[in-house]
Order: C-alpha cells, then sequence, then structure tokens
C-alpha cells in the first residue's frame, strides 16, 4: 500500500514536471516569434529607406535653367507713345502702332492694348484699330498671311492661324495666351451703319524674329 502511494506521487511530480517544462517552452517560442516579428518590423522601413536613398542618388540631378531670359524693352511706352509698325503683307500696307487704344489713338493709327505684353514678348500682344481707316480691309487679311511687326527691340514676324468673329464683349481676345501671340481686331462688319455689334479677330503665333543688338 505504501509503495502504491510512492510511485503515484513520483508520478504526480513528473506530470507536473512535464506540463511546467511545455508552459516555459511555449513561453521562449511566443517571445522568440515576436522578437522576430519585431527585428522584422525595424529592418525592414531602413531596409527600404535605404533602396530609395539609392535609387535617389543613382538618378541624374535635374538641368538648371541657366539660360536667362532677353529683357525686349527695358522701359515700358507711355499711352500715347508711338511703338512701331504693322506690315501686312498681304495688303502690302505699313501701319503705325501707338501704345494704348484710347480714341487719340486710333484715330493717329493701330492702337496697342495697354494691358497687353508687348509685341514678340510671351503672352498675348493685342492691337486694335477701326475698320473705316486703318483696318477697312482687314477682311482680306485670314490664316496663312503674316504679320510683321517692328519695334525698338526688332522686328517679330507672326503666322495667323485663326480667324474668329465673336460679340464686341466678348473678352476673350485679350486673354493670356501660353506662347508669343499677336490678336489683331476690328470692329465687323465691315460696312455695318452705326455701331457694330461683332468683331472681327485674327489671331496669330510668332514664328521668327530678328533682335537688335
Amino acid at each position: 500500500m505504501l509503495e502504491t502511494t510512492k510511485r503515484s506521487s513520483r508520478n504526480k511530480r513528473l506530470f507536473l514536471l512535464f506540463f511546467a517544462s511545455m508552459i516555459i517552452l511555449a513561453g521562449l517560442w511566443f517571445s522568440a516569434a515576436n522578437s522576430y516579428k519585431l527585428f522584422k518590423g525595424m529592418l525592414l522601413p531602413e531596409t527600404h529607406s535605404e533602396m530609395k536613398q539609392k535609387a535617389e542618388a543613382a538618378q541624374p540631378a535635374p538641368e538648371k535653367n541657366t539660360k536667362a531670359e532677353k529683357v525686349l524693352y527695358p522701359t515700358r511706352p507711355k499711352i500715347g507713345e508711338q511703338i512701331g509698325e504693322l506690315f501686312i503683307p498681304k495688303l502690302n500696307a505699313v501701319l503705325p502702332i501707338y501704345h494704348g487704344t484710347n480714341e487719340e489713338e486710333l484715330e493717329k493709327g493701330v492702337g496697342h492694348f495697354a494691358g497687353s505684353v508687348l509685341p514678340g514678348e510671351a503672352d498675348n500682344s493685342v492691337l486694335s484699330g477701326h475698320r473705316d481707316t486703318v483696318f477697312r480691309r482687314l477682311g482680306e487679311v485670314g490664316k496663312g498671311d503674316e504679320l510683321i511687326v517692328t519695334t525698338s527691340a526688332g522686328e517679330f514676324t507672326y503666322k495667323i492661324y485663326k480667324v474668329r468673329i465673336v460679340d464686341k464683349d466678348d473678352r476673350t481676345v485679350i486673354v493670356p495666351k501660353p506662347r508669343a501671340t499677336l490678336t489683331v481686331s476690328t470692329c465687323y462688319p465691315f460696312h455695318f451703319i452705326g455701331s457694330a455689334p461683332e468683331r472681327y479677330v485674327l489671331v496669330a503665333y510668332l514664328v521668327s524674329e530678328k533682335l537688335k543688338k
């Protein structure tokens, strides 16, 4: 009877020892797994950062635009001042251009809208004139014809790529353009009696220039 009790007690101790060992092993496995995940999480961002730095280092640096943009007009003209001439080869006509579009300028020749850039500069340079004086034959000029402007900065040749007929209050005529553009407008219809309701518009792109030294 005593021997049986001793054997039972020994088996119980062995079972508890085995159970405790399993718990310890499970704990060690869990800790190792979490440590690996933590290490991996710390390592991957660093590795990604290093790869990104290497990739950026391998790419060539963007080129700097060292070409200075030439200033065509050191000073801006005053209202009423003649700034150049407009030559229309199709009509064999040479017309003076004055800065401003008040009646005083338009009575003398072609007016340059003061809110626009000067001829030759990037963006939209806008000219206008009366249909019964300087632009009475402008209807004969159309797509593909040239407009040549001469100023103190040089000679600028534009080629007409579009003809528009718009309402007299259409402000799209004077909006900025992504490239050097010359917009020329006059009242339309040409033989309309009274205040004309529309505008005849030529839109031309700069195709060549001869700058003065």
